[in-house]
């Protein structure tokens, strides 16, 4: 799928996830290194935290950008745009 904005278009791409959700007000940091919503020892989810980080960073390295849209109990879903040259 296409999009354009500012005069620039971008190839469009989303994939979803049926996990447990992000509240709007923690969103930001799941793009920060070795963070994650659940913390600490009695967390429910395994990782590193460093995979959204590294997503992030290698989509604005081809000046382009991701989209989060995530509701409690439902999932997220992440929409990855890069521009078409």
């Amino acid at each position: 799928m296409q999009k354009k904005l500012n005069d620039t278009h971008f190839f469009e791409f989303s994939f979803r996830d049926s996990g447990i959700g992000i509240p709007k007000e923690e969103q930001y940091r799941i793009w920060e290194p070795f963070r994650q919503l659940s913390e600490g020892k009695g967390r429910s989810f395994d990782g590193t935290g460093l995979g959204l980080t590294l997503v992030k960073k290698y989509v604005e390295l081809l000046n382009g950008f991701i989209e989060l849209k995530s509701e409690i109990n439902k999932g997220s879903k992440f929409t990855i745009f890069l521009p078409i040259n």
